[in-house]
C-alpha cells in the first residue's frame, strides 16, 4: 500500500481529484503518439475495405489554430472520426522561424516542428478540459437542483466524451540531414506527440518547396536509409503502430545530387542512373573530370550541369515516382505522398495502379494544395474534356477561364462540381486514403485580416468588427465569443474552488463581461 493510500488530506476533495485526471488523460506525447497510431492504423483498415472511408485534415501553424478546428469539428459534426491535423513544414518555416519568414527550403530551427507538435496537442488537451469542465459545472448545478434525469445525462455524457487529440501528419521535410540528423529529429517529434511522420525524398541541402523548382532527388538507398531511422526511432520509443509517409518529388524533380552506386545490372541503383540523361562517350580524351557509366554495354557520361548536378531525362518524372513508390513501400514506409503539378485524378491514377500492380494495398496522402489554382486547373480541364467529346466550346476563352464572368455558366458550375467531389473521387478512383490541405489556415488568416482592416479602419469603423466578427461569433455558436473561458479561466476558477475552498478569488463572477454572452 502507497503512503497516500494509507491516509487523507485535509481539504483534498476525492471527486475532485478524478475529474482533474479525467481532464488529463494523456500523460506524455508518447501517449498521444501510441493512441493516435492505433486510430490511423483502424482508419487504414477501414479504407482498405471502403474507399469511401478516406481521412482529411487541414493544416495548422500555431496550437491555437488547431485547437479552434477540432471544437468547431465536434460542434459541426459530432465526431472527430477521420478528420486529422496537419503540421506543414512550410507554414513552420514560414511562421515559426526566429529568423523571420523563411521559404520552404529547411532553413528553419529544426527543434521548432516538435515544438510546434507539442503546442498543438497542449491546446487539444486544454479544449479536453474546457469542455469537460463545462459538463462538470452542468453536472453540479443538476444535482443542486435535484434532476436526476439531468444528472443521468450529464454522466452519460461525460463517460462517453471524445477527445479533441487526433492525429497529427508531421513534415520532417528531408530529415535536415543525414540519417542519423532524421533519426534524432524523429525522436524528438514522436515524444512530442507525433504519430505519422512525412519524409521526401529530396536532397536536405538542397531542399525547395515541393512545388517550386530546382528539385534535386537523391538515389533510393539514401532515403531508404532515412525511411529506417524513422521506424527505429517508433520502435525505440515503443510507438510500434508509428506511420511513416514517403513523399516522392521526382514528378517535378529533373535533378540529383549524385549518381547511385550500383553493384549489379538491374538493381535499384542502376535503375535509378537509368533515369539519368547521358550521352555516348566516343573520345576518352574528351573527359575532363567527367563521370561515366555503363549502360547497355557502352559508356554514356551523364550529362552534368554547371551546379555540379545530374539531371534525368525530360519525361521520365512519372515512371521515376512508381519506382520510388514501390521501393519506399517495400522498405518500410506505410503510406505515399506524390508531390503533383496539379490536382488531376486521371494523372495521379496512372502513376497509382502501375504501383498497385506491384504493392496491392497501396495508398497515398494527397495534397490538395493551396499552390495549385484549383479554379483554373479544373475550368481547363472540363474545357479540354468537352472539346475531347466533340462539345461545342466556342462561347468560352480556355486563355481566361479564370474570369467571374465564367463563375455561373455551365462550364464553371461543371467545374465547381468536379472540386467539390475530388476528394470523394480520387479516394475511389486513385487510392488516395488521406486529403489533406497544406497551408489553408495561412490563407484564411491573411483574407479575414483583410476583410477586418479594410471595414474597421474604413468607413464602418467599430461596426466592421461587430457585425463581421462578434455579432457572427455568437450567432453561428462560436466557442471563442467568450475568450475568457477558452482561455481557461473557468478552469482556473474550478482549480481555485479545489485550492481555496470558500476563500477562493474567482474570477467569474457576476462583474465578469463575458456573462454577457450567457444568451
Amino acid at each position: 500500500m502507497t503512503y497516500h493510500q494509507q491516509r487523507s488530506w485535509p481539504g483534498i476533495d476525492a471527486q475532485a481529484v478524478a475529474r482533474m485526471r479525467r481532464q488529463n488523460r494523456f500523460a506524455t506525447g508518447l501517449d498521444i503518439a501510441r493512441y493516435t497510431a492505433a486510430i490511423m492504423r483502424r482508419d487504414m483498415a477501414a479504407y482498405d475495405a471502403d474507399p469511401t472511408a478516406y481521412t482529411q485534415s487541414l493544416g495548422c501553424w500555431h496550437g491555437f489554430i488547431a485547437q479552434q478546428q477540432m471544437i468547431s469539428i465536434k460542434k459541426h459534426f459530432g465526431t472527430t472520426e477521420r478528420r486529422y491535423l496537419y503540421l506543414s513544414g512550410w507554414m513552420v518555416a514560414a511562421l515559426r522561424s526566429e529568423f523571420g519568414p523563411l521559404p520552404d527550403q529547411s532553413m528553419h530551427e529544426k527543434t521548432s516542428v516538435p515544438a510546434l507538435i507539442a503546442e498543438i496537442y497542449t491546446f487539444l488537451r486544454q479544449a479536453d478540459a474546457r469542455e469537460l469542465g463545462l459538463l462538470f459545472r452542468d453536472l453540479d448545478a443538476a444535482r443542486e437542483a435535484g434532476n436526476q434525469l439531468e444528472e443521468q445525462r450529464l454522466l452519460h455524457a461525460i463517460d462517453g466524451h471524445q477527445t479533441h487529440v487526433v492525429p497529427i501528419i508531421a513534415d520532417i521535410d528531408a530529415g535536415f540531414g543525414n540519417a542519423e540528423a532524421t533519426y534524432l529529429l524523429a525522436r524528438k517529434m514522436i515524444e512530442a506527440g507525433a504519430c505519422a511522420l512525412q519524409i521526401e525524398n529530396q536532397v536536405s541541402d538542397e531542399k525547395q518547396c515541393g512545388h517550386q523548382d530546382g528539385k534535386v532527388t537523391v538515389p533510393h538507398e539514401d532515403f531508404l536509409a532515412k525511411i529506417r531511422a524513422c521506424r527505429y526511432a517508433f520502435l525505440e520509443l515503443g510507438v510500434e503502430d508509428g506511420i511513416i509517409v514517403a513523399r516522392t518529388d521526382s514528378l517535378g524533380a529533373g535533378l540529383t545530387k549524385q549518381i547511385a552506386y550500383s553493384q549489379a545490372p538491374g538493381d535499384l541503383a542502376d535503375q535509378y542512373n537509368a533515369f539519368l540523361d547521358a550521352e555516348p562517350v566516343s573520345n576518352l580524351a574528351s573527359l575532363r573530370g567527367d563521370v561515366v557509366i555503363e549502360r547497355d554495354g557502352r559508356l554514356v557520361r551523364p550529362k552534368r550541369l554547371r551546379s555540379n548536378l545530374f539531371q534525368f531525362r525530360e519525361g521520365s518524372g512519372e515512371d521515376r515516382c512508381v519506382l520510388d513508390g514501390i521501393t519506399s513501400l517495400q522498405h518500410g514506409a506505410d503510406l505515399l505522398w506524390i508531390e503533383t503539378e496539379k490536382p488531376h485524378i486521371a494523372q495521379i491514377a496512372r502513376m497509382v495502379d502501375r504501383i498497385r500492380a506491384v504493392v496491392p494495398d497501396a495508398k497515398l496522402v494527397y495534397n490538395n494544395s493551396p499552390s495549385f489554382n484549383w479554379t483554373l486547373n479544373f475550368r481547363q480541364q472540363v474545357f479540354d474534356a468537352w472539346a475531347a467529346e466533340g462539345r461545342d466550346v466556342s462561347a468560352y476563352d480556355r486563355a481566361r477561364l479564370m474570369s467571374a464572368d465564367y463563375d455561373d455558366c455551365a462550364l464553371g458550375r461543371e467545374a465547381d462540381e468536379r472540386i467539390r467531389t475530388f476528394q470523394r473521387d480520387a479516394a475511389a478512383r486513385a487510392g488516395v486514403f488521406h486529403h489533406l490541405i497544406t497551408l489553408p489556415t495561412y490563407h484564411t488568416a491573411a483574407l479575414s485580416t483583410d476583410t477586418l482592416a479594410r471595414d474597421y479602419f474604413g468607413e464602418a469603423a467599430m461596426l466592421g468588427y461587430v457585425r463581421g466578427v462578434q455579432r457572427e461569433e455568437i450567432r453561428r455558436g462560436i466557442a471563442c465569443v467568450k475568450h475568457q473561458n477558452m482561455s481557461g479561466s473557468d478552469i482556473g476558477d474550478d482549480h481555485k474552488g479545489y485550492f481555496a475552498g470558500e476563500a477562493a478569488l474567482k474570477a467569474g463572477g457576476a462583474a465578469n463581461t463575458m456573462n454577457q454572452f450567457a444568451a
